[in-house]
């Protein structure tokens, strides 16, 4: 039973790594990307998401958290956010509502994960409606977004700038995400890709 265990908890975190390697890899993939940061990506959420509904909230916000970190590492690395001017205090809110927060959320989709299939998508949508949130306020209370959003549209308002802006690449990656969701479930692949680890309930 203990050798049993002990597989057990190596195929989780073995998994978990894969999951995280797949979605910084398909992260890397932008079928999109916006000005100021923000891109839509293929499926990037997807392998994260997939793993929490399969293992958990606990596992799963193990495995986004390290999500984060190396989203925060793309972010300092490559996109320079340490160069962005931000004094400390805004650069602490920034990594919070732009990196920890919004990509760690993503292991609370398997919350309803004992619900069937509208349980996986009700999660799902969820999780990245959270994302979008946590974006929204950085672009209110981080950048204090507003101004010309694209070439003939003007937004003065903070609010409706960044729920503009953000939800432009956060709709149509929650879009693809869920269909994602709905083949892998339906189709029974994420079942043939990932052997041996069926949903607890």
């Amino acid at each position: 039973m203990e050798k049993k265990s002990n597989r057990e908890k190596i195929l989780k975190l073995v998994e978990g790594a894969v999951m995280v390697a797949l979605a910084f890899g398909l992260s890397c993939v932008k079928l999109f990307e916006l000005p100021y940061g923000g891109t839509i990506t293929f499926l990037s959420m997807l392998p994260i998401v997939v793993y929490s509904i399969r293992n958990g909230v606990a596992s799963g916000l193990m495995c986004s958290f390290v999500y984060a970190l190396t989203q925060l590492a793309q972010g300092i690395f490559v996109s320079g956010l340490l160069g962005w001017g931000l004094t400390p205090g805004l650069l602490v809110g920034c990594i919070l509502l732009d990196y920890i927060i919004p990509f760690t959320i993503l292991g609370l989709a398997g919350i309803f994960r004992t619900k069937g299939v509208k349980g996986w998508i009700t999660g799902t949508v969820g999780v990245i409606l959270i994302r979008l949130m946590s974006h929204v306020l950085s672009g209110v209370f981080i950048f204090k977004s507003a101004g010309l959003l694209w070439e003939g549209l003007e937004i003065s308002n903070s609010w409706l700038y960044s729920m503009a802006y953000n939800g432009f690449y956060m709709i149509p990656e929650m879009i693809l995400t869920t269909i994602g969701a709905v083949i892998l479930f339906n189709k029974n692949i994420m079942s043939r890709l990932l052997k041996n680890l069926e949903v607890k309930t």
